[in-house]
């Protein structure tokens, strides 16, 4: 849970849907903060009532993990209509209680007011409440964020979080207590995939797709492109078939002490938005005077370091040649800011590593011509190994039609490290893929990932290493 409302949505949900709920806030620490004030760890606010034979019990929210197993020691998939449950009333009470004190503030992401926030819910649901410390573990999001910036990339902590905390260490404590779920209140679904086996929870071996949230503005399966395919059938994402404003209305309804709390718009631990800042705080010697050149190496003045600019930003170059400039490229090996037209930072291609797959087949072909689907309904790449597919290349971004393949590397360590050798192209099997705009994308920036699409289904997503 992480204070917020959507969580808080998704916890309240899950109990009116039967589920044993347990609320888990990260304690993930943040510079500024006296991180001692912050709540006790793992310190239960309340036990919930016993719950009845048979349920399941979900870890809800930032952390919403079910720790039950059903009577013959699977897990219980709980549905919206109730179906499958022992008894609801109770968990629908609870849901329904008058808040019991007045929250604090709210003051960033995962800050100390959060967590009193997603105190303050758990107490007014009557849900067991946790703080785990994974204070020591964040510390690897900082520095792969000061890392990033320091290597002229634009980093996304948000996705490393996911990957690293709540698709790694989240799910091993679920796992030491007992969980069968983790919750959480991301706008995006998770639903069987045509080939799937069936079965949810810890070992039910039932296969799973992630999908765009049904709220296209809210969606968020962006940042969770790089779950585990087998982590699929251990999440729960309640909210992903609802509209923001409709989780706002429960919210109020139910009486929710935080139904108009806003949104984080940012990181967590840049509460100020000063990228920069925290790179010089936390290397100071990486940060460095340097020449701005055009695209074709003429020094137009200089910047006070690569890491206070990303790629397209427009103002505040401290150059002027008559028409509007951008950041083209970052060059960390020689501390150089590129910058060029409108035109020069578009891009019609990209290359992404570290390739997380979401489905079990690849995708499709439609150059004009009837698109190639399996029996199960995957769609299939042609002759050339490429995937007819929708790309994301930030996360606020639309998707946009493009191609999709392996990436046609075939020498070296490259070629051993993703499968290619000799020329074969195994798009299910490899590290890198190469993704083709059908119209070049402006701002294409290395460090950020893009994600691509079959319709709402995410098919894979990786890291953005170059733009061309």
């Amino acid at each position: 849970m992480s204070g917020g409302v959507d969580s808080s949505v998704a916890a309240a949900l899950l109990l009116r849907q039967g589920y044993d709920v347990v609320g888990v806030f990260m304690r993930l620490g943040s510079p500024g903060e006296t991180l001692d004030e912050l709540i006790e760890q793992s310190e239960p606010l309340e036990q919930s009532e016993p719950r009845p034979s048979g349920s399941g019990c979900s870890l809800a929210g930032a952390g919403s993990l079910p720790h039950g197993r059903g009577s013959h020691g699977e897990g219980v998939d709980r549905r919206q209509d109730g179906s499958g449950c022992a008894d609801t009333r109770d968990a629908e009470r609870r849901a329904t209680r008058k808040p019991r004190t007045i929250r604090i503030g709210h003051q960033g992401c995962c800050s100390i007011n959060d967590a009193a926030d997603a105190r303050l819910v758990a107490a007014h649901l009557g849900i067991p409440f946790y703080v785990v410390n994974f204070k020591k573990e964040f510390g690897r999001i900082i520095d792969y964020f000061v890392g990033e910036y320091n290597a002229g990339r634009t980093p996304n902590p948000c996705v490393r979080c996911n990957d690293w905390l709540k698709f790694g260490k989240l799910h091993e404590y679920a796992r030491q207590i007992d969980a069968d779920y983790v919750a959480s209140g991301h706008y995006a679904r998770i639903v069987p995939s045509p080939l799937s086996g069936g079965g949810r929870g810890a070992g039910g071996g039932g296969a799973f797709r992630l999908l765009r949230g049904l709220d296209h503005s809210k969606d968020q399966s962006y940042v969770l492109f790089g779950a585990p395919r087998h982590r699929l059938a251990e999440m729960l994402l309640p909210i992903g078939e609802m509209h923001k404003s409709h989780v706002r209305a429960l919210a109020k309804e139910w009486g929710l002490p935080v139904f108009d709390k806003p949104d984080s718009q940012e990181i967590c631990f840049v509460p100020d938005n000063d990228y920069a800042g925290l790179v010089a705080r936390r290397a100071p010697q990486a940060v460095a005077a340097g020449p701005v050149v055009d695209t074709h190496g003429n020094t137009l003045g200089e910047h006070p370091g690569h890491q206070h600019f990303t790629i397209g930003q427009r103002k505040g170059l401290g150059v002027s040649v008559g028409h509007p400039l951008y950041v083209i490229r970052k060059d960390a090996a020689s501390n150089t800011i590129v910058v060029g037209s409108k035109d020069e930072l578009r891009a019609t291609s990209c290359i992404a590593g570290e390739v997380n797959w979401l489905v079990e087949r690849e995708a499709s072909r439609d150059r004009g011509v009837e698109v190639s689907r399996d029996r199960q309904g995957a769609v299939l790449p042609d002759a050339d190994g490429w995937i007819r597919c929708t790309a994301k290349i930030r996360y606020n971004a639309k998707p946009v039609p493009a191609w999709m393949r392996a990436a046609p590397v075939v020498h070296g360590r490259d070629a051993r490290a993703t499968g290619l050798e000799d020329g074969r192209r195994d798009p299910h099997h490899v590290d890198l893929i190469e993704v083709r705009f059908d119209q070049p994308q402006e701002a294409v920036a290395p460090g950020q990932a893009v994600v691509c699409y079959d319709g709402d289904v995410v098919l894979c997503g990786g890291w953005i290493r170059e733009a061309g």
